[in-house]
């Protein structure tokens, strides 16, 4: 199981994820056809069709995640991800993984802040078990104290290796908590140790039986599938599950105006190169006006989006004095999100001329803006290399589900490319101007021991 507490946090990989998913953008099919449609119980259904190799991918999407959980129960959004994985009335314990594994196919979940997403990828005669197993895990848990207790025991071992064993994962930690005042961004998706390991039965039925049900969860069928087949099946199958109660409108604490500068600096012994990340907090695409987000994600990409971008051309290739440098739009996010930057020095370079260096390019695209010819490339940049994600079936679910459950649509998904060719060189300058003040702004250091002795 899969935890995406943090998707970009200054590495590398982050980054690659980021680029395929920060955004919606065209559906991958034969005809261009996203079929969209609710089931009786209110659990909505989408299925791309896409006939180029005979693979589905089933997934499910719950909106419920970390930033939802009641206060001093941090963590038992992931737990309760793992605790779907035990028995339930109609099937034992492994038996799903078996079934899955024993037809060559793959499957697996992860938890985020706004959502819990369940995963299968297989071929398409194997559709409708999965599904039939994943209706059943949807309501028929066996949740016993001895099945919590070990499952407990197995999230606050991932923390001790994943999370607390690694330097870097603790300054993530600490710049998220300084980084937002007010919403539960701040709180990690994993969880606070002292409050995962006082989770318990009642904690977690609590939970299912509020959150697990089809009227909470949006069902993305991705692959060589129609959508009359995958409508008949989903009816046969989720479409028997109860809808559960109506739950509230999604409102969380709001993000009070933020003016000043903050700095984390964590220093230790097992760090060999320095390195930094600059934080502001800037609207999502479910929060922002009418293009600020397409014009945020834009502005990432001119900024630090890869090996064409202003800081990579001068810090990288130019000034020679950064290992690594690029910025980050996480834009699909229920409430506010963060633009970052970040950097990490080369050789004999100092970690402050490198900041410096980043803090400048950002101060002169927040002031002279960008070039026509600089948006164009962007854009065309931009689209091509998410529109190449359309290759995988999964990272097309992927992009539809995280749009659907953070407030958007099929249509939002759809018409994304439009919008981002709309964006102008003005509206990009605005939003670096209005947003990214380094006044307004949270930076976390990671420093090797010697160097903080320094």
């Amino acid at each position: 199981m899969k935890l995406q507490s943090d998707w970009l946090r200054g590495t590398l990989a982050a980054i690659a994820l980021a680029l395929v998913t920060t955004a919606p953008v065209l559906a991958a099919t034969d005809d261009g056809h996203v079929a969209d449609f609710l089931l009786d119980n209110g659990m909505e259904v989408v299925v791309i069709p896409d006939h180029r190799a005979p693979i589905v991918t089933h997934m499910v999407w719950y909106k419920i995640g970390n930033a939802d959980e009641p206060p001093g129960k941090s963590g038992i959004a992931h737990f309760f991800e793992h605790l779907m994985f035990k028995a339930t009335t109609n099937h034992a314990a492994g038996e799903f993984d078996r079934a899955v594994s024993a037809i060559g196919g793959s499957n697996n979940a992860f938890t985020s802040y706004d959502y819990t997403a369940f995963h299968e990828t297989v071929v398409p005669s194997a559709l409708g078990e999965m599904m039939g197993f994943e209706a059943d895990r949807m309501r028929n848990l066996i949740l016993n104290d001895d099945v919590i207790k070990t499952e407990r025991d197995v999230i606050l071992e991932e923390r001790r290796s994943r999370i607390d064993s690694d330097p870097q994962a603790v300054l993530d930690e600490e710049v998220d908590a300084t980084l937002w005042q007010n919403q539960p961004y701040r709180i990690p998706v994993i969880g606070w140790m002292q409050e995962m390991e006082k989770l318990n039965r009642t904690d977690a039925k609590a939970f299912y039986d509020k959150y697990y049900t089809p009227n909470n969860a949006v069902l993305v069928v991705a692959g060589d599938v129609e959508p009359e087949t995958v409508k008949a099946l989903a009816e046969k199958t989720y479409g028997k599950v109860a809808r559960g109660p109506d739950l509230p409108p999604r409102i969380r604490p709001v993000e009070p105006e933020q003016n000043t500068r903050r700095t984390v600096t964590l220093t230790d012994a097992r760090v060999s190169v320095p390195g930094f990340s600059t934080q502001w907090v800037v609207p999502s695409y479910h929060t922002a006006k009418p293009g600020e987000a397409e014009a945020l994600d834009l502005l990432a990409e001119i900024l630090g989006g890869g090996n064409r971008s202003r800081l990579y051309q001068e810090l990288v290739v130019k000034q020679g004095i950064a290992a690594e440098a690029g910025a980050v739009f996480q834009g699909t996010m229920l409430d506010a999100t963060n633009f970052t930057v970040y950097a990490a020095p080369r050789g004999e370079a100092r970690l402050a001329d490198v900041e410096a260096a980043v803090d400048a390019e950002v101060a002169r695209i927040a002031k002279d803006g960008v070039t026509s010819d600089e948006l164009e490339k962007a854009k065309d940049r931009y689209v091509r290399s998410v529109i190449f994600a359309r290759d995988k079936q999964d990272d097309m679910a992927n992009m539809y589900g995280s749009t659907l459950a953070t407030g958007g649509s099929v249509q939002d998904v759809l018409e994304w490319p439009d919008r981002i060719r709309k964006v102008t060189v003005d509206e990009v300058r605005d939003v670096a101007a209005r947003y990214l003040d380094l006044d307004h702004s949270t930076t976390g250091y990671l420093l090797p021991q010697t160097q903080a002795e320094n």
